[in-house]
């Protein structure tokens, strides 16, 4: 039965809601302060976890933040977002912070169950297809830009280019396979998985961000109603693909 850690200052939403997700095999527990949560979450193994945005201590998006940082369980627990607000800023930043999906309040539980099953298995299908026994190159190479995955690092003709956590995964899943276009929504799946309605607009609105720190280089371009393609050219006996 798999684990989940609800964080929410709303103390009548959490026993309801316990006893409504037993129905689909979820166990859910409750923390009722960022801080505690945050222990709970070093301390015990949770499967997933539903952070609200509006919280005592710190908002969601800095919790959310600092789990991400919190160490490799932490950093890939599947997260999903409770928020009142559903304005596509917000989400944007959660997108970028890693929350897996989100939820406006007031929601049907039915619906937080079955976007509590979706990111489960998003998640076992994600980390049984990473191969283990491949080690892929270190370095994309090419002609003005070089990304380094170890470190997470991207020079554009030989300078540091500051990028978010998801602007440098979406570079490094672009320039990993150089002219294969990738439609919205393969992309937001790679990064994270959303709703459609946030597939169509916030990968744009991280494409453009991008963009503008790259320039002058034009090297992800748009196809029309397909999705977007990396167009650098490779480094002479670079380790580019």
């Amino acid at each position: 039965m798999p684990r989940i850690l609800l964080i929410d200052d709303d103390e009548h939403l959490a026993p309801p809601l316990t006893t409504y997700l037993k129905r689909f095999d979820f166990e859910l527990a409750w923390a009722p302060r960022p801080s505690v949560g945050l222990a709970r979450l070093r301390e015990e193994a949770f499967d997933a976890a539903i952070l609200d945005v509006m919280l005592p201590e710190m908002d969601g998006f800095e919790l959310l933040r600092t789990i991400r940082q919190g160490g490799e369980a932490m950093a890939e627990l599947p997260i999903v977002m409770l928020t009142a607000r559903g304005e596509l800023p917000d989400k944007v930043v959660g997108l970028e912070l890693g929350a897996d999906d989100y939820l406006p309040k007031p929601f049907e539980p039915r619906e937080l169950a079955a976007r509590l099953h979706t990111v489960l298995r998003r998640h076992r299908v994600t980390a049984a297809s990473t191969p283990t026994h491949v080690s892929p190159p270190d370095q994309l190479c090419f002609e003005e830009i070089s990304i380094d995955l170890a470190r997470r690092e991207v020079r554009r003709q030989g300078c540091v280019v500051d990028l978010t956590g998801t602007e440098f995964e979406l570079l490094a899943l672009l320039a990993g396979e150089p002219r294969k276009v990738f439609s919205r929504d393969e992309i937001l799946n790679r990064l994270r998985g959303h709703d459609a309605e946030l597939a169509t607009r916030a990968v744009d609105i991280l494409v453009s961000r991008l963009r503008r720190k790259l320039e002058p280089l034009d090297c992800i371009k748009t196809l029309r109603n397909a999705g977007y393609a990396f167009a650098g050219a490779p480094s002479t006996g670079s380790a580019a693909r």
